[in-house]
């Protein structure tokens, strides 16, 4: 899962830089307003972790902009305030959960998994599609009750397959969501067919369905159609 920190303390950012990266997200972090609204517009993210007081701006105007573009992904509000019209604002405008600084890092993980969980998994421990299984708290993925020895992107990668079943997805926005800003460094997209080979001969090994397909000149869709 992918997050996006803002927010302009560096020593509470590399905190939860540090944390988030141990525990399995793909993390990147910006310090203004303006590199938020930047990121947050070109990029997909499945939760934001939001400072309101930036040195360019209010943090709230994030917010109005990913409700301006419709988007569902997750949106956590970090304050040092913790002042009711605060909160009240922050969550009216469409924040899903709120932070009083200073805050205990596991509590903050625990809240990012439970809005991912509510958002895109309807609130389930577990994620199931025909005869896979994805338990996200245990890193844990089966087919047909048979656990899989995954690399981390390989996880990675089969998360956000089934978060977006059925959907066509452009090989830009895989090797993006899970490599992020080192992504714009590359020539290409070769790195990630290892990944998608390999994660496609791990499921195929339980299962005899292919659930990877190629969509030629585009990208790749996860499903049993």
């Amino acid at each position: 899962m992918k997050v996006l920190i803002i927010e302009d303390e560096p020593m509470l950012a590399d905190s939860m830089l540090q944390y988030l990266k141990e525990e399995g997200y793909q993390c990147e972090w910006v310090d203004n307003l303006a590199n938020a609204k930047d990121k947050s517009w070109n990029y997909e993210y499945d939760c934001l972790i939001i400072d309101i007081n930036l040195p360019d701006g209010n943090g709230l105007d994030v917010i109005k902009q990913i409700k301006e573009m419709k988007s569902k992904l997750g949106i956590i509000i970090i304050s040092a305030s913790n002042a009711l019209d605060v909160k009240i604002t922050g969550l009216n405008l469409g924040a899903d959960d709120y932070l009083t600084k200073p805050f205990d890092l596991t509590e903050l993980n625990a809240r990012i998994k439970a809005i991912i969980r509510r958002k895109k998994f309807d609130s389930q421990n577990s994620i199931t599609f025909n005869e896979i299984e994805i338990l996200p708290y245990e890193k844990l993925v089966k087919v047909n009750d048979v656990p899989l020895k995954l690399t981390r992107k390989e996880y990675d990668l089969i998360l956000y397959f089934m978060s977006n079943i059925d959907r066509v997805i452009p090989k830009g926005s895989i090797a993006e969501h899970l490599w992020g800003d080192e992504m714009d460094m590359a020539d290409s997209f070769d790195f990630i067919y290892s990944h998608l080979k390999n994660l496609r001969k791990k499921i195929k090994e339980q299962s005899e369905k292919d659930y990877i397909q190629t969509v030629y000149g585009v990208g790749y869709k996860f499903s049993d159609q």
